[in-house]
């Protein structure tokens, strides 16, 4: 198999990236584009957050990706209400015809992300087509399916990534010379970044992609349990259907490299001083009394050398690096390449979670993901509990892991920019 995301010129199916009627946002309906955006569901985690999205605008996007409810039947049903009233009501509107969209994000500061949405063909992991790095948590899959179930909707897309021919793709050759078009719409969020989005329309246009992308295979950069969810529902609707298809986001790395930052764990109910207890003698621990910044330059640095990991939540930072080997012989599995056997998440979960902390990487009630760095250790201080801050993995890695058909420990990376949710949506009746 060649490299994860690169060119592939063999008969086997490669991406099929078909156009749809996207729903969107009526900007005379709403306060702002802006204001009804969000950033993907499992970033939004904190509930001052949640709430701050939900004041900013009525129509916010988020009380369809994060209804708020008793049950998680009632939030569901309470998402497909509100997604039918809000399309009752012109506040969400369909394009009248099908087509694909160029997508934008740039900061001001140099970063520059272009890529098309549309709805791509499901594969099973066997034909090689959409790679996976990580895996997947079953109740966050089994809750994702019940909310797409329910509204019978993608609400947001995926982001995947391919290797092209850089600018001289038809691909490319087509997402540039749109950019150079008056958009669609245009919008600045709260965090700083610009967004456009333009539609093609046009049948030579969409046949040129087509038959580009037929080339290439993917690996998933964002949507690990959004895929999976994909992937079950087409398994209960007989094919052909709407959902043999999901929304994506694509975008070629050969043109427009992605960041990859790490996503951090916060224990709860786990004092820092009982999580240092447990880890005497098994790692090298330092305190360090130094800013959040100067905290994450040291683990930076010892990761280089190393197994590394920040933990908080008391006021400080503490280093954990230089492990027994001896305890990482007795639990980490012997059965997998040499490269998983020393990623700091694999260590995490198979050395400190399971075998020192005894917490249950599924279980919401004992852990969380949260992907911003201050948000971790401001929780961990505010709840008592220990955020437990990671390296990032080098992009790389990830590809060759995916390559062989290895999966990374859940929730290893966290490729960005991510696509704001609530600017083009997919209703799977339409």
């Amino acid at each position: 198999m060649n490299s994860a995301g690169h060119s592939e010129a063999t008969a086997r199916r490669g991406l099929e990236l078909t156009p749809f009627r996207g729903l969107r946002y009526d900007p005379d309906r709403v306060g702002s584009l802006a204001a009804v955006t969000s950033p993907p569901y499992d970033v939004v985690v904190r509930p001052d957050g949640l709430h701050q999205l939900q004041s900013n605008d009525p129509y916010n996007i988020v009380r369809l990706i994060l209804p708020q409810a008793t049950t998680p039947a009632e939030r569901n049903d309470q998402a497909a209400r509100t997604l039918r009233r809000w399309l009752a009501e012109g506040v969400l509107a369909a394009d009248p015809e099908p087509g694909l969209y160029v997508y934008e994000q740039s900061d001001g500061n140099g970063l520059l992300q272009r890529g098309v949405i549309g709805t791509l063909r499901l594969s099973d992991p066997s034909e090689g087509v959409v790679l996976p790095h990580e895996d997947v948590m079953p109740h966050v899959v089994a809750d994702r399916a019940a909310l797409m179930r329910a509204t019978s909707a993608n609400l947001e897309p995926l982001l995947l990534t391919y290797r092209g021919d850089g600018s001289s793709s038809a691909t490319s050759e087509l997402v540039e010379q749109t950019a150079e078009r008056p958009a669609l719409l245009a919008t600045t969020t709260e965090d700083g970044f610009h967004h456009r989005l333009w539609s093609l329309t046009s049948p030579a246009d969409l046949a040129r992609i087509r038959t580009d992308l037929a080339r290439h295979q993917a690996l998933i950069a964002d949507g690990h349990h959004r895929w999976a969810t994909y992937r079950r529902l087409r398994a209960e609707h007989p094919s052909p259907s709407p959902w043999d298809y999901g929304l994506v986001l694509l975008v070629d790395t050969a043109r427009y490299p992605l960041r990859v930052r790490a996503i951090h764990r916060l224990l709860h109910g786990v004092p820092v001083s009982e999580a240092l207890h447990a880890v005497d003698g098994l790692f090298r621990v330092r305190r360090l009394d130094v800013p959040l910044s100067a905290a994450l330059s040291t683990l930076s640095d010892a990761a280089c050398a190393g197994n590394a990991f920040l933990l908080a939540g008391d006021g400080a930072f503490h280093l954990l690096d230089r492990p027994d080997p001896a305890l990482l012989a007795r639990t980490i599995p012997a059965d997998h390449p040499a490269a998983w056997r020393t990623l700091d998440a694999t260590v995490l979960h198979a050395t400190l979670l399971d075998h020192v902390w005894h917490i249950p990487e599924d279980d919401p009630t004992r852990i969380a993901y949260i992907h911003d760095t201050a948000a971790t250790v401001e929780k961990a201080e505010r709840d008592g509990g220990t955020a437990v801050l990671m390296h990032p993995v080098r992009e790389e890695l990830v590809r060759d892991l995916a390559r062989q058909g290895v999966t990374m420990p859940r929730k290893s990376t966290s490729f960005g920019p991510k696509p704001a949710s609530g600017l083009v949506l997919r209703a799977l009746d339409l």
